[in-house]
């Protein structure tokens, strides 16, 4: 094992981190080469800098005239130099801030600086390297995002074991979310590691959890780590902050986990994509949170992680985090956000119309759905496939089929004025159908 990882292995001694690292995660470390060395030099290089594989000339990098032509407010070195390999320092910054301002259970916590990654996905895909290794518990619910499967049971090995999302009265599942974890991380060496995959407002449903449910998950998590389960507990909180209705709990689950237990390792899977509306940036950051842990053993986890980064894309774009900077500095960054977060929910509120004035066939029935941008048929007779390409290729709709009975609709792309036929179009071709 290299040395610089064997050090930070030993910083993290006696840590849930140190428990629940993947042999990868062990094995990473952020070397002291060509980025480490570059990043000394633009403190301490007062004449000349001869590090990194950048062209210069006259302070400034060379480029090509056509792409700086297309972004006049932005510096060349914003828009074509390397960013460093946890990110651009001010938009970790801002980006922090501004997740406290949205979780106010965050402000007295002790949290890791974000760091900057390749979008969600990849954000989710550092952190099964560092956590999941072959034939590890990663606990989720059935309605789940398809790309976990790649992420986690495909690259890593890891075994995905399901609990039913709803529970006997609909709401969500935190008991079946327990049996879960204690059927699979347990043994007869006793309670084991399992990485509980967190996501809300769910895709595909479209379900966050009511205060009181979130309060059931919360001591749910809470009791199995006394029972002294060791746990990852990742919140992908790709759609957050879209949430329609007043029962809803309005804050990450990351805040109170993060100082909860110090058999909890909270990992909050965030970006700009949605909550900046910036999907093509492929923006997003990861942030760590422990009870107890130390500066030190932060740092060293966050080396781990840049190390990771930089085996997989080096560094994210940065024109993108440029970009975001001056807009999350913008004046009208709240005022444009809640525009679209308005719009959003003007869309929900008419398919909860449509619903309430023209129910589905009586073998179709809406899953519970609350927030973000999907909600999600359970069909007991007509295949959804088959509902998928009847809708596609005979009447020209797209939806998305996520199982034999699971059709989702994403309310979130057509405009509101067009909600109506399509759910009407949907309903006939599911009657015929079924």
């Amino acid at each position: 094992m290299n040395p610089i990882a064997r050090q930070l292995n030993e910083a993290l001694e006696d840590t849930v981190v140190s428990s629940v690292l993947s042999d990868l995660g062990r094995r990473f470390y952020f070397p002291k080469g060509i980025v480490a060395q570059t990043g000394e030099a633009k403190k301490h290089a007062t004449r000349h800098n001869a590090t990194v594989g950048m062209a210069f000339q006259g302070g400034e990098p060379l480029h090509l005239s056509g792409i700086r032509r297309e972004l006049p407010g932005l510096d060349p070195a914003d828009i074509f130099a390397y960013s460093t390999t946890s990110g651009e320092p001010d938009l970790r910054s801002l980006w922090k801030e501004q997740m406290i301002r949205k979780n106010p259970g965050l402000a007295n916590a002790k949290t890791s600086l974000p760091l900057v990654v390749s979008g969600l996905t990849h954000g989710l895909s550092v952190t099964a390297d560092l956590f999941a290794d072959p034939d590890d518990p990663v606990i989720l619910p059935d309605l789940f995002w398809g790309n976990y499967r790649l992420i986690f049971a495909e690259r890593r090995q890891a075994r995905l074991e399901t609990f039913p999302f709803f529970g006997p009265t609909g709401g969500l599942n935190a008991e079946g979310l327990v049996s879960a974890v204690r059927a699979h991380a347990g043994g007869n060496g006793g309670p084991g590691k399992a990485v509980v995959l967190l996501n809300f407002p769910n895709n595909p449903t479209g379900y966050s959890p009511t205060r009181g449910e979130a309060e059931e998950l919360l001591e749910a998590l809470a009791g199995l780590a006394d029972e002294g389960f060791k746990l990852v507990v990742v919140t992908d909180d790709a759609y957050f902050g879209l949430f329609y209705e007043e029962q809803t709990y309005r804050e990450s689950l990351f805040a109170p986990l993060a100082a909860m237990h110090p058999n909890i390792l909270a990992v909050k899977v965030d970006g700009t994509t949605k909550e900046d509306l910036s999907w093509g940036f492929r923006i997003g950051f990861l942030t760590f949170a422990s009870k107890g842990l130390s500066e030190e053993q932060y740092n060293a986890l966050e080396r781990k992680t840049m190390g990771l980064i930089r085996a997989t894309i080096s560094n994210a774009s940065r024109p993108a985090q440029s970009l975001l900077i001056r807009g999350m500095r913008d004046g009208r960054y709240d005022q444009d956000k809640a525009a679209a977060f308005e719009s959003l929910k003007r869309r929900y509120l008419r398919v909860r119309s449509i619903l309430e004035s023209t129910p589905p066939p009586s073998y179709l029935h809406a899953l519970p759905f609350n927030s973000g941008y999907f909600m999600c048929f359970r069909s007991d007779r007509a295949n959804a496939e088959e509902i998928r390409l009847q809708l596609l290729h005979g009447e020209g709709i797209g939806t998305i089929s996520f199982d034999a009975s699971t059709l989702r609709v994403a309310f979130s792309m057509p405009d509101e004025e067009s909600l109506d036929e399509i759910y009407r179009t949907l309903f006939e071709v599911a009657e015929k159908l079924g």
